[in-house]
């Protein structure tokens, strides 16, 4: 697993035939096939498309598109710059069903929970956005065999919890695991370790889990894998025995490593079906404590930017003249 140097890190190397691209806090990956076609997984932040795009002309050559896009799931920071892939390339797109009510605005996901807990970006995850995108015209159900179209040597697995029709990526050949948000390998809930990105197996991002009986269940299907190599939504990837035992201990502690202690979806899930949110649990946060939070989060925000730039200009000065 290597960066790409010589495109400003635009792009790492995840293993054979597999990359990533880091955009902000999120991760998109771009897979090759032995025809030397490619998919897109996940599409990342509205400002991921440039990168995308760059990294994609280094690995398969200037005007090579993708055959399609597979989504891990729908939600913002996963499909932000989606409509840019479909107008510049014309590809299909592909979803679990369960998430095509997301994905072709039929309806709103189910709210964050800033009550989750966990970290700054917890706090602020009320204002997220949770509505739909409407792509009525190229979205696709993958196939209920678990192929995935366009990628002969990968198979999906239904990983629900994070999202309804949320799903990870499996090639057995190798063991390689794409996992989407299902679990993540930083505690994505805080801006130090998104900031740090150091290595830690962790649960689903709280912020945005609305069903952790469920994100439970899939934790424990893919620690059953026993992957060699795993690759995830946040974080960077990570491989061998030292990511095989946390991820066993995630799935055996999950109720006390991954699901907060209060929040909106610990005690009832959000209830969907294949047209979308039919029941809500009663949010256990104040409209009032939401803007105390969010205010509150500012201030460590900005606090953080200070001493982050007070430490680089430290840093600077430090160094020997030359």
């Amino acid at each position: 697993m290597k960066t790409e140097n010589n495109q400003s890190k635009s792009f790492f190397e995840v293993t054979e035939g597999v990359w990533g691209v880091k955009d902000v806090m999120v991760n998109v990956y771009l897979i090759a096939n032995p025809d030397k076609s490619w998919v897109l997984v996940d599409a990342g932040l509205k400002s991921a498309f440039p990168k995308i795009k760059t990294a994609a002309a280094a690995i398969f050559g200037e005007g090579v598109p993708p055959v399609a896009v597979i989504l891990s799931h729908g939600h913002f920071d996963h499909v932000g710059s989606l409509q840019a892939v479909i107008r510049e390339w014309q590809v299909p797109v592909y979803s679990h069903f369960l998430e095509t009510p997301y994905l072709t605005g039929r309806s709103d996901y189910p709210p964050a929970d800033p009550g989750a807990g966990g970290g700054l970006l917890s706090l602020v995850s009320g204002l997220y956005p949770n509505d739909p995108i409407d792509l009525v015209d190229a979205i696709h159900s993958l196939p209920l065999d678990g192929q995935i179209p366009f990628l002969p040597e990968w198979k999906y697995i239904h990983t629900p919890g994070h999202a309804p029709g949320h799903i990870s990526l499996w090639r057995e050949k190798d063991r390689v695991l794409i996992a989407g948000d299902a679990f993540v390998t930083t505690r994505q809930e805080s801006v130090f370790s998104v900031m740090t990105q150091r290595k830690v197996i962790s649960g689903p991002p709280r912020y945005f889990t609305c069903d952790w009986y469920q994100a439970e269940k899939s934790v424990n299907a893919l620690a059953d894998l026993s992957p060699e190599i795993v690759a995830t939504g946040h974080g960077k990837p990570m491989a061998g025995r030292e990511m095989r035992q946390q991820l066993m201990d995630l799935a055996l502690n999950f109720p006390d490593r991954a699901v907060p202690r209060n929040g909106r979806y610990v005690a009832e899930p959000a209830v969907t079906n294949r047209d979308g949110v039919v029941s809500l649990p009663q949010s256990r946060t104040r409209p009032g404590a939401v803007l105390a939070l969010v205010g509150s989060a500012a201030v460590i925000a900005l606090g953080c930017v200070y001493f982050s730039r007070q430490r680089s200009r430290k840093e600077f000065l430090s160094l020997p003249n030359f």
